[in-house]
């Protein structure tokens, strides 16, 4: 990833995380929905070739690490 600590990345980040909360709060989309989202946004990334591979394999490995880390629906 070019620059891990761009500002605008980490609004939009904490931005989606945020509507990604609120939607499974409110009963809107369900947990599982959610992580299908995080899912194929991952797989998206991972799939991606071409000169800027490398940067989003970097991006599919921080939406993995959501997925993992449960930081998205708030699971224990």
């Amino acid at each position: 990833m070019p620059n891990p600590t761009d500002h605008s990345g980490m609004a939009a980040l904490s931005i989606c995380e945020a509507l990604l909360l609120a939607l499974n709060d409110h009963d809107v989309l369900p947990e599982h929905e959610i992580m299908g989202v995080l899912r194929d946004a991952a797989e998206t990334h991972e799939k991606t070739t071409g000169p800027d591979a490398e940067t989003h394999r970097a991006v599919a490995e921080l939406i993995n690490r959501i997925i993992s880390g449960g930081n998205s629906v708030r699971r224990p």
